[in-house]
């Protein structure tokens, strides 16, 4: 056991893969965000390649998740930013935030809490974990089963009393919002769009039952690659009248930078770098309502961005053999956000099915990684066969994801005593909130049943 051993022919093939099935994650998470879906793509390459240059696990995969996409549409009110400024002004406000979760990653991991992250409580890390998944299945289920998506929702949601008196609370708990507009969706059935919730729920079964029928032999993600490509056709053939992922923008060609006299061009568009640093205080922090506000919420987003590392690569560490180092794996997650500003998304972190994949695919270091981020980058001009497939689709994907741990939370369901209820509480909490409240709000909740739970009898002599 321990670090394979190094071979670029299965680094080659294992990044060629984890480029080819990750392509519907990528786009399907942009939406998460709040962005539109070929931002997802456009952004995807850059941060990888600064994280497989600075990580030291040979199988870790970095890159906008569920949990990070949730996390950032709900503490910058995605939506509500969007409708008022416009998407370009929503990009370059997430990007600030990238930039700002990058350096408290830089931060946390020069004081040293890489090593305190292993003492964050269980219960805590479950019920956090629970509630982003249902938060990241009420943000998915709009685009599922309306044919315009959660705006159609919005509109629809404001003839509910309920609804609308609920979101008189929203600054204050943005997740009730999408709670009760959820359940409200249920009752109007007769409002969904036929084709996408066939689409929807054809999706998102053949994904979750694919382990059943599908050649042993195909690769992890092969199973999104056909649904997407099923629905892809079927939006062509059918002229399909829902919200599809639309048109990519081709580069610029003159975008990015070049070396060896300019034979060799990386094309990738940046951000305005001074306008990303000089316009915080204007934007993003007038958003959260002052400075120290900022600086907590991105702290809390880097730590809790950070768990998400810490038990893949433990994972590793107990499996493979692989050592790892807290501190290094802290300052990769910084310096990947930071590349990810930018280029304009949202904050990244370890995706742990990314990261299986890769190892699964036989991936023997880094390069892995290097190699599927390149592959982004060159192949953007070809994605645009992306653009008629249907958002239904896309959320079928994601709810996939999180469906099991959603309706079975089998994590929670193991925890007994004081540690139940600060599980439970720190999972609606994240729900009824917003991620990095919720996680706040478990951490006291664990140093309140530590100070309540009676201390353990001595055993007599």
């Amino acid at each position: 056991m321990g670090k394979p051993k190094f071979n670029p022919i299965n680094d080659f093939l294992s990044g060629a893969i984890m480029a080819a099935t990750s392509v519907p994650q990528l786009v399907s998470y942009a939406e998460l965000v709040g962005y539109a879906s070929y931002r997802g793509l456009q952004t995807a390459g850059p941060p990888l390649f600064a994280y497989g240059l600075t990580t030291g696990s040979p199988f870790m995969s970095a890159g906008v998740t569920s949990i990070t996409a949730l996390m950032c549409k709900s503490d910058l009110d995605g939506e509500a930013y969007v409708a008022q400024h416009g998407e370009e002004a929503y990009v370059t406000l997430v990007a600030q935030y990238s930039l700002c979760v990058g350096l408290a990653s830089v931060f946390l991991a020069l004081v040293g809490f890489g090593k305190l992250a292993k003492g964050v409580p269980k219960p805590v890390r479950t019920g956090f974990k629970w509630g982003c998944a249902v938060g990241v299945f009420l943000s998915a289920m709009p685009n599922g089963i309306f044919a315009q998506g959660s705006g159609q929702l919005k509109t629809l949601a404001k003839s509910s009393s309920i609804a609308r008196q609920v979101a008189e609370f929203k600054s204050l708990a943005p997740g009730a919002v999408s709670v009760t507009n959820l359940l409200y969706a249920m009752t109007i059935p007769f409002e969904w769009g036929l084709a996408s919730t066939i689409l929807f729920v054809f999706g998102t079964a053949f994904v979750v039952q694919s382990k059943n029928f599908m050649p042993k032999f195909l690769p992890p993600g092969t199973e999104v690659i056909l649904v997407t490509g099923i629905a892809t056709v079927y939006s062509i053939h059918f002229n399909y009248d829902g919200s599809v992922v639309g048109e990519i923008p081709q580069v610029d060609p003159d975008a990015g930078f070049s070396f060896l006299d300019g034979r060799i061009r990386v094309p990738v568009e940046f951000l305005d770098l001074k306008q990303l640093v000089m316009d915080i205080p204007e934007t993003l922090v007038e958003r959260f309502g002052g400075y120290l506000m900022l600086a907590t919420s991105a702290t809390l987003f880097a730590a809790v961005n950070f768990l998400s590392i810490m038990g893949i690569a433990s994972g590793f560490e107990a499996e493979n053999g692989i050592p790892w180092s807290a501190e290094r794996e802290m300052v990769a997650q910084g310096v990947a956000c930071g590349v990810a500003a930018a280029v304009g998304s949202a904050p990244v972190s370890g995706s742990m099915s990314r990261s299986l994949v890769s190892r699964m695919t036989g991936t023997t270091s880094q390069l892995s990684a290097l190699i599927t981020a390149l592959a982004w980058i060159y192949l953007l001009p070809y994605m645009s066969i992306m653009s008629p497939c249907p958002k239904a689709a896309l959320s079928s994907i994601i709810i996939s994801a999180v469906l099991k741990s959603v309706v079975i939370p089998s994590g929670l369901l193991q925890l007994k005593g004081i540690d139940s209820f600060v599980g439970w509480g720190t999972g609606v909490a994240t729900l009824l909130t917003s991620p990095t409240t919720g996680f706040g709000a478990g951490l006291v909740l664990a140093a309140v049943a530590a100070v309540l739970s009676p201390a353990p009898k001595a055993k007599q002599q």
